[in-house]
């Protein structure tokens, strides 16, 4: 079986389906409310400017998905798989976002599971980058039983670098 980083993953809950430039409209309108940068180091993404931007790079990463809600058919968030190393025997695993009132529901962790059971058949490790002041995601990761490795600057479109935490998950320690 060949590692394929944008394929169509489903439980119960969530479908996570490639994402496509017809869903801009519907993931913009999840992406506008504030609250949701409100601790990413680039905290203004919920301006149609700066999301567009954010959006034309998710569609040329061949990794992005749509995150659908199997209850009501609506676009929940979206995420993505990047920096694929084989060598390494590692995948990332990040911009995701979600609408607020997913928020705390364990909607972030049955896509997370799903994301991660199929990683984890090609690779032994999943990094996280973590924005310094993303608590919310800091949280997040920890309970899939990731563990915080290092600390570096990154860059995002327009804006200084800013601090942000990488975290590695091995295949051995996953938590779900």
């Amino acid at each position: 079986m060949t590692f394929n980083i944008q394929p169509t993953l489903e439980n119960d809950q969530a479908l996570l389906e490639p994402l496509q430039a017809a869903d801009y409209d519907a993931l913009f309108a999840v992406a506008a409310d504030p609250a949701i940068w409100a601790q990413h180091p680039q905290n203004d993404r919920w301006k149609e400017e700066v999301f567009r931007d954010f959006f034309d790079m998710a569609i040329s990463s061949h990794g992005a998905f749509s995150i659908i809600d199997k209850a009501t058919g609506e676009i929940a968030g979206s995420t993505r798989y990047y920096e694929y190393d084989p060598g390494k025997s590692i995948i990332h695993i990040g911009y995701t976002f979600y609408a607020t009132k997913y928020w705390g529901t364990g909607f972030n962790k049955a896509v997370k599971k799903l994301m991660l059971d199929y990683a984890f058949q090609f690779v032994d490790n999943v990094g996280f980058h973590v924005g310094a002041n993303n608590i919310r995601s800091q949280i997040a990761v920890t309970r899939l039983g990731a563990i915080k490795v290092a600390e570096v600057e990154m860059t995002y479109p327009g804006q200084p670098a800013r601090p942000n935490f990488i975290y590695n998950l091995p295949k051995n320690d996953y938590l779900l």
